[in-house]
């Protein structure tokens, strides 16, 4: 079981609007011990969003869904979950609760009319309401429309404002037993004179020598920007995982680098301005 996002919505592939939710949602997993194991982007395409739902509902992963649950033309997403599980779409009692009672905390109070709750605009926000047959709410603190869960997939809006409380929620009430299940750490160092290649075999000794560590580069052409030996054309290195066979292994890949004839930085010790 991994942890997924989908972030749908046809601004998002355009560039009308930037994507805040991946950095955020990796930032929320991470606060908790866990990590993110796959993202993807989908346009406002209902083919599209179906198969991918279908395709993710099977894998058995938990995954969190941004945008697309709104009731205008453009909202695809409850329709195409519910197509991707099979089941119909119904209105749910909770949802339509909330609903109303939003619809009622926006009429004014100074209005001479009365709410009428059974207008064809009322009628139509309960659509916000429908969900697959066997979903659960997830509580918006924001406005009260909630989103949606079913079979271990969570759907809220594609604002981060009602978004990230949300996906937060879903993650402290749903997962909390997940939480730091797996103590996890990670330790590299930068690389310099050495080619990817070169290190290769370094660095799959070091993951047949400790099961369960993953080693990690990131070759960089230099990053002037941050300056000092980042603007230097440079390797990130490292190694991550179970904290012990971590501490180990990250020994072990050092010292390999070293007889390699590499020169050496580690991010952070003396301001990284010292080769070792």
């Amino acid at each position: 079981m991994a942890f997924g996002v989908i972030i749908i919505g046809d601004e998002i592939l355009s560039g009308r609007r930037i994507d805040k939710h991946l950095p955020k949602v990796i930032e929320l997993l991470s606060a908790r011990g866990l990590s993110l194991g796959w993202a993807e982007y989908i346009g406002d395409d209902p083919e599209r969003i179906t198969n991918t739902l279908r395709r993710t509902f099977a894998s058995g992963d938990i995954v969190f869904s941004t945008g697309g649950i709104g009731a205008t033309p453009d909202d695809h997403t409850r329709q195409c979950a519910a197509a991707a599980l099979g089941v119909p779409l119904e209105l749910h009692p909770e949802a339509a609760a909330l609903i109303q009672e939003r619809i009622r905390d926006m009429h004014p109070a100074s209005s001479p009319s009365p709410i009428d709750l059974n207008s064809p605009e009322n009628l139509h926000r309960l659509n916000m309401g429908t969900y697959p047959q066997g979903a659960s709410v997830i509580p918006n603190g924001y406005n009260k429309i909630p989103g949606f869960s079913v079979a271990d997939h969570h759907f809220v809006p594609g604002f981060p404002v009602m978004a990230w409380p949300m996906i937060e929620w879903v993650l402290d009430t749903k997962y909390a037993h997940l939480h730091h299940a797996m103590p996890h750490a990670e330790k590299s160092l930068l690389v310099f004179e050495l080619a990817e290649s070169t290190l290769t075999p370094l660095m799959e000794k070091i993951e047949h020598d400790f099961p369960g560590v993953r080693v990690f580069s990131l070759p960089s052409v230099g990053d002037a920007e941050r300056g000092g030996v980042y603007a230097r054309r440079h390797i990130d290195l490292g190694v991550k995982g179970e904290p012990e066979a971590v501490a180990a292994a990250f020994v072990k890949l050092r010292e390999g680098v070293h007889l390699l004839g590499g020169d050496i930085v580690e991010p952070g010790a003396v301001s990284g301005e010292q080769l070792t």
